[in-house]
């Protein structure tokens, strides 16, 4: 028995959404694209895209409307996250082994080649930088302790070269934790756990020591710092919509107001997980995939029986 439907497409457009719920084309060429993020200007937009066959890491100019491609490698590039001064773009790619996501970092213009940040076993998945720009906050996948929050620190600079240390740990627990992003003056690093049973936000002091705070009152995803006000944005499961929470800091502390919903505007699950479902723009404008058409979608309401199906399979596939 089996529910009939149609085949899956992944292609949307991309919108903007303001803090109204109220959205308008950014662009309209739909595309199978996941995790936006925006460039630290605003002008610019990458995405990870897939033609079906491979995926990689594109840069869509806002202002001229053009979309480059950054990564020719076959191997699977994705997720990718600005450095920020703007200047590069860091991503997880299979190139290797063709098995694992470990972490690379190009130039945003595309000139250059791609330099490997990381060498593991491990999966592993760029969540944000300091905004020193000299340390990475990822995720890492492990058998033992299922998700962590690693740091990568940089040495070096643009005139003599950079070199990246050892990543070391910053959450290694049993539990599943990761996501993880600085706040706008690199005090506080902002991530997901799922210590409650779901994925709830927390905030912890960066580098530490100290203790955290629950931000979430539901199930959380894609945690984003405002640039412009003292405000933490994430998006609330299931039904995907966007979330914000207002903070203060008063010495050590970290006092975040209950969570409001921003509009009641949903918005649509993009493919590539773990992946970003939403970008926070500069100027407090959101980048979001549109929810699928239900007027097109295929009405699940038939179930279909085959019986004697062992012969009906010999009858196929003699």
């Amino acid at each position: 028995m089996y529910v009939p439907g149609q085949a899956a497409n992944n292609a949307s457009p991309i919108l903007w959404m303001d803090r109204l719920g109220k959205t308008t084309a950014l662009r309209t060429m739909p595309a199978n694209w996941s995790n936006p993020v925006f460039s630290p200007d605003g002008s610019r937009l990458a995405v990870d895209i897939s033609d079906g066959k491979q995926t990689d890491v594109w840069v869509y100019d806002v202002a001229r409307d053009t979309l480059s491609r950054l990564t020719f490698d076959p191997a699977e590039d994705q997720r990718p996250v600005w450095t920020p001064d703007g200047q590069r773009i860091a991503f997880s790619s299979k190139r290797g082994d063709g098995s694992t996501f470990n972490l690379y970092w190009q130039r945003a213009d595309g000139t250059g080649e791609a330099a490997r940040l990381t060498d593991s076993k491990k999966n592993q998945f760029a969540g944000g930088w300091h905004p020193t720009g000299r340390i990475l906050a990822f995720m890492e996948a492990d058998p033992q302790s299922l998700s962590d929050v690693m740091i990568l620190r940089m040495q070096g600079d643009e005139a003599t070269g950079w070199k990246p240390d050892t990543p070391t740990a910053f959450l290694k627990t049993p539990l599943v934790e990761g996501t993880p992003v600085f706040s706008p003056d690199g005090r506080w690093l902002a991530y997901l756990s799922n210590e409650n049973g779901r994925n709830d936000l927390f905030v912890r002091p960066f580098p530490g020591p100290g203790g955290k705070w629950q931000i979430s009152t539901a199930t959380a995803d894609d945690p984003m710092w405002s640039r412009t006000r003292p405000e933490l944005f994430f998006a609330a499961s299931p039904g995907l919509r966007l979330m914000v929470a207002g903070y203060s800091v008063e010495g050590d502390s970290f006092r975040a107001e209950k969570p409001r919903l921003v509009s009641e505007t949903r918005f649509g699950v993009r493919p590539r997980g773990p992946s970003r479902d939403i970008a926070v723009h500069p100027d407090g404008r959101f980048a979001i995939s549109p929810l699928p058409d239900a007027d097109n979608a295929t009405r699940l309401d038939k179930v279909i029986f085959i019986f004697n199906f062992f012969d009906e399979l010999r009858r196929i596939a003699p």
